[in-house]
This record gives structure tokens, C-alpha cells and sequence, in this order.
């Protein structure tokens, strides 16, 4: 959890566990990630997605960013919902309508369809609109997007503090695990009352707490 959720690196895992008189070698944190992250994020996804089909879906912002891969430019898309929460991650070596395409695809089919796909300018945002015939749902705008953007920004700092990524597989990988325990915790501190914080802060970490004991 806190490889994942918070910007650090391996060895200061290692340091912070080792203060609380744990100790470890920063490969059993690698291991750890590696074997148990992708176990977790897909139960957490999995009780999200089952939420979220019982109800409406709004509005959904969809963008992408410029991803280096052992020096090779790859693209990230993310979808997020009205509420800031990421619906999907896409690693793809292009930015076309065949891309576009199978992120919107891949995305619709385990969430279903919303009203509106919020995007930018992009052109194969509209060709793969026009695939699926959701053409008339698409809005474009200069800050409409910012929604999606933002939702870039955890990533990017987790990035940085990782010295990037050496395979396009393992990139896949974390993101979609980063996505997930991100959605998790993230309560909007700045959007709601001190004890309604407090208190779904503690019903993360116990569900959390829960994944893990199981």
C-alpha cells in the first residue's frame, strides 16, 4: 500500500519498515507489489464496477499523456467519471483511431455507456465516436476536460519517483493497480466535513485491512 499509494521508492519502503523495526530487503517490497498488488486492485475494481453498473453513468472524461518507455514515447488514455474516480487505463505504442478505439471498447465493456464522453480535440477521439455510434455524445471544450487532466497529476508524481518505466507490460500493470488503491483511498478531503473525512478514511483502511487477511 504505501509502494502504491504513496511516491516512494522501493528503498524507502525499506527505510520507513525499518524504523518500525521490520526488516526487509526492497526486492521483498518489489515481490510484494508485484505478486499482491494486481490481486487486490482487481477485487477493489471488481466491487467498484458492481456498484457503479446499479446506477447512471453521467458524464466521463477521457484524455491521454505522453509516457517514455526506455526512451520510446508510448501514450497513457484514462477515462474518469464526473466524479473524478478512474474508470480505465490504456497503454498503447499509438495515438490513432484503432487506439482510440479499443480503449473506448475496452473501457464501455466493463462499465457500461455513459450520456456523455467529455474529450479534447483529438481526431480519433471522433472516428472511434463514429464506430461505436455514440458520434452525437462527444463534447469537446477548452476547460470542459480538465477533469481528466488532473486525474494525471498522482501518476505523474508516482513517475517521477520511480525514474520511469523499462517495459510497456509493466507500465500496464501498475497503472491499472495504481488506479485502483488511488480510487480507494481517495476521500476529497477539500470536498467534505472534517468527521465525514475521518470516517470514511477509516472505512477504507479496515476494507483494505479486509482484502488483506483474506
Amino acid at each position: 500500500m504505501m509502494y502504491v499509494r504513496i511516491p516512494l521508492s522501493l528503498r524507502n519502503v525499506e527505510d520507513f519498515l525499518h524504523e518500525r523495526g521490520i526488516a526487509i530487503s526492497h526486492e521483498s517490497v518489489r515481490f510484494w507489489w508485484n505478486r499482491f498488488g494486481p490481486v487486490f486492485a482487481a477485487e477493489i475494481r471488481r466491487r467498484r464496477v458492481d456498484r457503479m453498473r446499479s446506477g447512471t453513468h453521467w458524464q466521463w472524461h477521457m484524455d491521454e499523456v505522453f509516457v517514455k518507455i526506455n526512451g520510446e514515447q508510448h501514450y497513457l488514455w484514462r477515462a474518469v467519471d464526473h466524479e473524478g474516480e478512474v474508470l480505465e487505463s490504456f497503454v498503447t505504442k499509438r495515438r490513432d483511431r484503432k487506439a482510440a478505439l479499443k480503449f473506448l471498447r475496452k473501457t464501455m465493456k466493463r462499465h457500461g455507456n455513459p450520456h456523455i464522453f467529455v474529450t479534447d480535440k483529438l481526431r480519433p477521439y471522433g472516428a472511434a465516436m463514429k464506430v461505436i455510434g455514440s458520434a452525437d455524445k462527444q463534447e469537446t471544450g477548452r476547460w470542459l476536460n480538465n477533469r481528466a487532466e488532473n486525474s494525471h497529476q498522482p501518476f505523474r508524481r508516482r513517475e517521477r519517483a520511480m525514474i520511469r518505466f523499462r517495459r510497456m507490460r509493466t507500465l500496464q500493470k501498475f497503472v491499472a493497480v495504481h488506479a485502483s488503491i488511488h480510487n480507494h483511498f481517495n476521500q476529497d478531503r477539500s470536498l467534505s466535513q472534517r468527521d465525514h473525512f475521518k470516517a470514511n478514511r477509516t472505512a477504507a483502511l479496515a476494507e483494505w485491512r479486509g482484502l488483506c487477511a483474506a
